[in-house]
């Protein structure tokens, strides 16, 4: 059994004082930032050809929080991506601070496909519920629609970003859950669209759990896997690349 000295302990509770007043410090301007864009966002969720307003409106609302928030954001393309293209974008999922973030990044207009229970969030939830694709994985019928939604607007030109493990279930970070789910690479089959796979290097250390910790964030867009030609008998070729991208990513990083 291990004891700690006294000056260990209370330094211990001094840096877990300043993580509850950094916590708080970025719930101030996430939810400022948030608030005072929300006019714009909900006069822009009232038509679909107005919606790519509330893209744009997520990529100035994060942009301002992760620079108010003083952590230094690096973006590394491993290939060019075409902004104006159609793509399947899967990245690891093990913080809340995820969808934030890729709202952030992603350049292409995009739509999330996310757990149904986020539209129960005040305010964001109306946003998401309008802007994104929701979908309820326990209901068979909520999860063919999601993908028929999903398969009409990569058609469109908008691309989608899912997390192919389909919520935060890893104990181990950062090591993903498998088997990933179905969806992403069934609407990237189907619709013969490259998919890109994103490893979120530093999110669980950010924010590990409700409070939030200073770290530099890193995001790595890798080199889109081609889906030309393929069927949904490629679909668990797809995913093995998938995970063999990532995962190596996240080992590489891990300290």
């Amino acid at each position: 059994m291990c004891n700690h000295s006294p000056e260990y302990t209370l330094m211990q509770g001094f840096f877990k004082l300043l993580s509850w007043l950094y916590t708080g410090w970025c719930l101030f301007w996430f939810l400022l930032i948030f608030i005072l864009l929300y006019p714009i966002v909900f006069i822009s969720l009232q038509k679909e050809e107005w919606k790519i307003v509330v893209h744009y409106c997520n990529r100035i609302w994060g942009r301002i929080f992760f620079f108010m928030a003083g952590m230094p954001l690096t973006i590394t393309y491993e290939a060019k991506l075409d902004p104006k293209k159609a793509y399947v974008f899967c990245a690891n999922h093990f913080s809340y601070l995820d969808i934030a973030l890729m709202g952030t990044v992603i350049k292409n207009y995009f739509a999330f496909l996310g757990k149904s229970s986020v539209k129960n969030v005040p305010l964001f939830g109306y946003m998401f519920a309008k802007a994104h694709i929701q979908v309820d994985r326990s209901d068979k019928g909520s999860r063919t629609k999601a993908l028929t939604r999903s398969i009409k607007a990569l058609k469109s030109g908008r691309s989608i970003m899912i997390f192919p493990e389909g919520g935060i279930f890893s104990t181990n970070f950062p090591q993903m859950v498998q088997p990933f789910k179905d969806g992403a690479f069934s609407m990237a089959v189907e619709n013969q669209v490259p998919i890109v796979p994103i490893s979120l290097v530093d999110n669980y250390k950010v924010m590990p759990e409700i409070r939030m910790v200073w770290h530099p964030i890193r995001v790595i867009f890798h080199a889109p896997i081609e889906t030309k030609g393929k069927t949904k008998k490629d679909i668990e070729d797809l995913k093995r690349q998938v995970y063999e991208v990532i995962q190596p990513t996240l080992d590489k990083y891990r300290d």
